[in-house]
């Protein structure tokens, strides 16, 4: 029973910072309990010292190592940080992680070799790929730079992907050539249209290849497209004529 008493007598130094600060430990600024120093970090009633390699810096972090290797070093085998090694023409990349080449270089490998664009072509600042990019008016074909073939009456349109030239307005693509659009009379040219490239004009519907005047029914109205036309409100369609409803 007496040393019951004693044990319960003794001060309590518990794992999760609380009790007495130990040595290169400091009192929490809220609340209570106590924090490791940095570099050091709970080890039963204690704050031992992290082992940290050359080249890397305490985190702060209960979990873990509790060291990262500084920019420019990575770690090897959780016990060391060696330098990164960068190779001629590039440079360390903002990360500290990883290394990049050079405008006018890419990579081959662990080196930086130079990049030889071809006629009619530029550099560009991708780090991938060819690292470089044709110039306009001019398509990529294996390793040249070869003129895109725009037929009369149309245009480059710069795209990256897709169509490498469009037809003027006005003219539509058939077969590799740009064709006049055939407008006839009471038509305008509609861009958005996909066949034939026309669209009547309002109170006007196509057929065929024609224009031909909406013949508009007593208690009838042109619909939002201008081209067709529905009954009034209260009025249902019957045999090609506006009735009343039932």
């Amino acid at each position: 029973m007496v040393g019951l008493i004693a044990f319960l007598a003794l001060p309590v130094l518990a794992q999760d910072g609380t009790g007495p600060v130990p040595e290169n430990a400091e009192a929490r600024s809220y609340g209570g309990g106590w924090d490791c120093t940095l570099g050091y970090r709970v080890d039963s009633e204690e704050c031992v010292a992290i082992d940290i390699p050359e080249n890397a810096y305490a985190t702060g972090r209960s979990y873990g190592s509790g060291w990262a290797c500084e920019r420019g070093y990575q770690e090897v085998g959780g016990a060391s940080c060696e330098a990164i090694q960068v190779p001629e023409n590039a440079f360390l990349q903002s990360s500290g992680f990883d290394w990049q080449c050079d405008r006018g270089y890419r990579q081959d490998r662990e080196t930086c070799v130079p990049i030889d664009p071809p006629e009619n072509a530029y550099l560009t600042n991708d780090p991938s790929g060819s690292g470089w990019d044709c110039a306009r008016g001019f398509t990529a074909l294996t390793d040249a730079c070869v003129p895109i073939a725009v037929p009369e009456n149309g245009y480059l349109t710069n795209a990256d992907y897709g169509a490498e030239w469009a037809c003027e307005r006005g003219f539509f693509e058939i077969d590799g050539r740009c064709d006049p659009v055939a407008l006839p009379a009471n038509a305008f040219l509609d861009q958005d249209s996909y066949d034939p490239g026309w669209r009547c004009e309002r109170g006007f519907e196509a057929v065929n290849d024609t224009c031909v005047a909406i013949d508009l029914p007593a208690n009838a109205h042109l619909d939002r497209s201008g081209n067709r036309w529905r009954c009034d409100r209260s009025f249902q369609l019957s045999d090609g004529e506006c009735v009343l409803g039932r």
